[in-house]
């Protein structure tokens, strides 16, 4: 058996599935579909499930990730995004081990005009803001030792996301018009993980202490600036290649307010684990020629 085996909630989704596809030597990973763990239930005990499995510590990647149906159902996002982290980290607490929880750049008001540092105040302004902020505060209160960290913007070859989006509707569309006025820093799932996977260890082995980071791929852009690439790298595999408008958030509407500015600092994360993201066109051009490729599902 190895010699950690790691409890990764949400392993269906974009950063669990690339951590479970591609776990660090030595770790096994135990990612237990929704019917044997369900983030939304009203009571969450997962000590049998940690002591049966030997768990050395959990990798919370599940959440409600719907953002304007979350305007609908706060508390069933408050539930999965709140009190689940909760829950976990306590039961993490119990067990001895590390929780790492993943949380978003949402956790921001969005109208700081530089990049955001992890003390920065938070004033999340839509019901999944305030749901995943409540998850940080239920981790951190826990007793546990932890690691929370903040990511934005996140796509893959796999999954439903923006990438994926953006080569749907240049094959079925001649003019695509794309938000100009909100930024961020795209981020690749698998670098997620990979990163994910390097602060557990540090936690397990007592190299880090509790803490918040930001956790992105360096550099930034807008939704635009992101479609623009995806499109550029697209065309040079011999896709279609759409005209590319730029619209402001005005000319589309949402329930759930976005946060115009997404951009994170992530020099916390380089001097403590020396993490250091690669650039995120180069995560973006590997996405593509992945999704190109037919590989979906099959990489990070």
């Amino acid at each position: 058996m190895a010699e950690r085996v790691w409890l990764v909630t949400g392993g269906s989704g974009q950063v669990g599935g690339a951590l479970a596809a591609a776990p660090p030597p030595g770790v096994r990973i135990v990612a237990p579909p929704r019917a044997v763990l369900d983030l939304a239930a009203e009571r969450l005990d997962i000590a049998p499930l940690l002591a049966a499995e030997g768990i050395t510590a959990i990798i919370n990647c599940g959440a409600y990730t719907k953002v304007d149906q979350a305007e609908d159902e706060p508390e069933l996002a408050l539930r999965i995004n709140g009190d689940a982290p909760g829950a976990l980290a306590v039961a993490a607490h119990a067990a001895g081990i590390p929780i790492v929880q993943i949380s978003t750049d949402y956790v921001f008001a969005g109208d700081k005009p530089s990049p955001y540092f992890e003390a920065d105040p938070t004033g999340p302004t839509s019901a999944y803001g305030r749901s995943k902020l409540a998850g940080e505060q239920a981790v951190a209160a826990s007793g546990a030792r932890y690691a929370i960290l903040r990511t934005a913007w996140v796509f893959s070859p796999g999954g439903a996301n923006f990438v994926r989006t953006m080569l749907r509707l240049g094959r079925e569309r001649d003019t695509v018009g794309v938000v100009d006025d909100q930024v961020g820093c795209p981020t690749h799932a698998g670098d997620i993980a990979a990163a994910v996977a390097q602060v557990t260890l540090a936690l397990e082995d007592g190299r880090s202490g509790d803490g918040i980071w930001h956790l992105v791929n360096s550099g930034e852009t807008s939704w635009h600036g992101l479609a623009a690439r995806v499109f550029a790298r697209a065309a040079l595999r011999g896709q279609p290649a759409p005209q590319l408008n730029a619209i402001p958030t005005s000319a589309y509407p949402t329930k759930a307010p976005r946060p115009a500015n997404s951009r994170l600092v992530t020099g916390r994360l380089y001097h403590d684990f020396g993490i250091r993201l690669r650039p995120w066109q180069e995560a973006a051009d590997e996405a593509v020629d992945a999704i190109l490729a037919g590989e979906g599902d099959t990489r990070p």
